[in-house]
């Protein structure tokens, strides 16, 4: 990532920029000097600034990378329990708020199915003595995505519109999810958690196939 030595081109351009400074303010009076070297550091200060937030959105690009196939046990767990905690929250808002009978029988699906998969992911827990590692970058990132999608949900009118939005958001959520717990699948060594991830992303591929044989068929423009 060449990170320290973007670093130092910072300092390197602050240690350049004092003998220009001194060389500028020859012949100049005390207060012109002390000016110019002030602005010059102000610069330099400026710089060696934007490249340290240039450095750690490098780090962090990078740490986001190295995460990628880097799943624990615990991290998919806490995936697999977070998603589907998400889904049941905008299904069970979808069997009151939606419209269209298909979309409310859709969401009705979501809410039973994504509750036995809660039950289950629980269960797997307790038996496999694993602690669902919430702290996981993945696991932060569902909870937030589904408490936006909560709240557009909540916010906005019922009607036509309101159930397009939901359906929207469960073809996203659902194939975003699919590649995450087939991902997750691929890195574990339990046997259990393996099957308890095929039977789920089984129900998600299941999930995301409706919602969009909804979108083409039920809510067409």
């Amino acid at each position: 990532m060449h990170l320290f030595r973007i670093r130092a081109t910072a300092h390197q351009f602050a240690a350049l920029a004092a003998p220009f400074v001194l060389g500028a303010c020859k012949g100049r009076d005390e207060a012109g000097d002390t000016t110019l070297v002030a602005r010059v550091d102000s610069a330099a200060r400026g710089v060696g600034a934007a490249v340290d937030t240039a450095a750690r959105k490098v780090e962090s690009a990078a740490g986001s990378l190295l995460k990628r196939g880097a799943w624990t046990d615990a991290s998919i767990l806490a995936f697999s329990t977070v998603a589907s905690a998400g889904e049941l929250r905008e299904s069970e808002l979808a069997t009151r708020k939606a419209t269209n009978p298909a979309v409310k029988q859709f969401a009705r699906q979501l809410v039973a199915d994504h509750r036995a998969l809660l039950a289950e992911g629980k269960a797997l827990a307790s038996k496999l003595n694993v602690a669902p590692d919430t702290a996981d970058g993945d696991v932060r990132d569902i909870a937030k995505r589904s408490d936006d999608d909560i709240k557009e949900l909540t916010d906005k009118p019922a009607g036509a519109d309101w159930d397009k939005e939901y359906i929207d958001q469960q073809i996203n959520d659902h194939r975003d999810t699919l590649d995450k717990l087939q991902d997750a699948a691929k890195n574990t060594t339990n046997a259990e958690l393996r099957a308890a991830l095929e039977k789920a992303t089984g129900k998600v591929r299941e999930h995301l196939t409706k919602a969009q044989d909804i979108k083409a068929n039920v809510l067409k423009d």
